[in-house]
């Protein structure tokens, strides 16, 4: 199954009256859900999605610590390993870093944020969803762009 078969099947199922869906071949699986989903403090297991896409071709597995990465910033100083802990899509979607494209974006590389505050907005199934931030810091890194489809699991931001 393909990503655009993935999308017109979300489409579908957007329109329809499900509540959930789920599908299963072979090593692909698909589950989609209207149910709410609730954010659960840091003490408890983490999050279910709201929308999983599994197939081990498209989207491999990847590890919850990051490797060091060497990233050469816009100055030509490279940083071989940003600081901080990794804040975490907590489902699949398009991640935008504004409110809109002529907005500024919620978050840069430096800035001081309060627990709670919006870092990145990620839209599924047409409902944007508000990723707030863990705990007090400052933001080290942006992993995404905006635009950049997410899949659950992937790191957003790095706060400090």
């Amino acid at each position: 199954m393909n990503l655009n078969e993935i999308k017109d099947l979300m489409a579908q199922f957007d329109q329809s009256s499900l509540k959930e869906f789920s599908y299963k071949n072979g090593t692909d699986e698909l589950v989609f859900s209207k149910n709410e989903v609730k954010f659960i403090s840091e003490t408890s297991p983490a999050p279910q999605p709201a929308v999983s896409v599994t197939e081990s071709t498209l989207a491999p597995q990847t590890p919850t610590t990051t490797p060091a990465v060497e990233v050469v910033s816009e100055s030509g100083a490279s940083e071989s390993e940003a600081e901080g802990d990794l804040v975490e899509s907590p489902l699949v979607g398009v991640a935008y870093l504004a409110a809109g494209p002529d907005k500024p974006n919620f978050v840069s590389v430096g800035d001081t944020v309060k627990k709670g505050q919006t870092l990145v907005i990620i839209e599924a199934m047409k409902v944007m969803n508000e990723i707030p931030a863990p705990k007090d810091g400052v933001v080290t890194e942006i992993l995404v762009e905006n635009e950049e489809m997410v899949e659950f699991g992937k790191g957003l931001v790095r706060i400090k």
